[in-house]
């Protein structure tokens, strides 16, 4: 009996080790081609409080178009706002400006739309009774005043600028800015900040009281709907696609433009960076809205 010996062409069997890792790779990806995972960040506090019922059909849109899992996310303050984007774990955000301005400038988030249509540009007042004596923000000196939640672009961020280098009797934070026109009215503070907008609508419950604007800010960007710079670019670019084509009462509902002009944000970003380091001190009694020295911090 004879014996066939085989002699196989290196050729062969290179192309048959090729072949093996191509199935090896083909069954990996199939075993890893799981849906991407999206969270969307919402705030529910101070002037960007919304509705998560608003944001709930563009949720789905988003995914069906992405074919992406995605969660719905609030805050609740300032703090949790904050702590999630530093750490990265909101991948879109639609953004109040003063949390805006902490994302871009601090964490690198991306702005894609405006969120004009819920926001517009607005400015921050400093009010007080007319029969009050004050006349310019220096009189404020040892006075007692009223700021919104903090976070609030037109009722903490730009007021805090704007009473910079002053040492307040105290900083009292009202939960509504209905409140603060209630505490001014009823002498429990000097005076208080509110937007222009907010004034206009809760001024009109205290026909008995003349208010007086005291000091007007200059223009508050709106916000804006950011990206993380997790996000990897061809995502990023299928996501402002999907969110530019979006019908129009989804986009509304979730309040972007897709066709406004995203708003500068570097002269905003200063104020914020500026006043963030007070913070501290609008807790203090008395309230010196100046930065705490590093012989003061070792103190503390």
């Amino acid at each position: 009996m004879k014996t066939i010996i085989l002699i196989w062409p290196r050729f062969f069997i290179q192309l048959l080790v090729l072949i093996g890792l191509l199935g090896t790779g083909c069954n990996s990806q199939k075993t890893n081609n799981v849906p991407d995972k999206l969270t969307i960040g919402v705030v529910s506090y101070g002037e960007g409080k919304v509705s998560l019922d608003n944001y709930e059909r563009f949720k789905d849109y988003i995914a069906s178009q992405t074919k992406s899992i995605v969660d719905l996310e609030p805050a609740y303050n300032e703090l949790q706002a904050i702590h999630q984007i530093h750490n990265k774990r909101w991948d879109m955000v639609f953004a109040p400006p003063g949390l805006a301005a902490i994302a871009i400038g601090k964490e690198l988030y991306i702005p894609l739309f405006s969120m004009e249509g819920a926001s517009s540009r607005q400015r921050s007042l400093l009010i007080v009774r007319d029969d009050k004596p004050i006349q310019k923000i220096s009189d404020l000196a040892n006075k007692t005043i009223a700021l919104g939640e903090a976070g609030s672009a037109a009722g903490y961020y730009v007021p805090l600028y704007d009473l910079y280098g002053l040492t307040l009797a105290q900083i009292r934070s009202a939960p509504t800015p209905k409140t603060i026109l209630e505490w001014i009215d009823n002498g429990t503070v000097d005076a208080g900040a509110i937007s222009e907008q907010d004034f206009e609508v809760h001024r009109r419950s205290f026909s008995a009281t003349k208010f007086r604007i005291l000091h007007t800010s200059r223009w508050i960007p709106p916000g804006v709907m950011l990206l993380a710079p997790t996000v990897d670019r061809n995502q990023q670019q299928q996501i402002q696609k999907v969110m530019n084509d979006a019908p129009a009462d989804i986009a509304g509902d979730a309040g972007y433009v897709p066709a406004a002009r995203i708003p500068n944000y570097k002269e905003f970003i200063k104020i914020v960076e500026k006043v963030r380091p007070l913070e501290v001190r609008v807790k203090q009694t008395p309230a010196i809205l100046l930065p705490e020295t590093p012989t003061q911090q070792n103190q503390s």
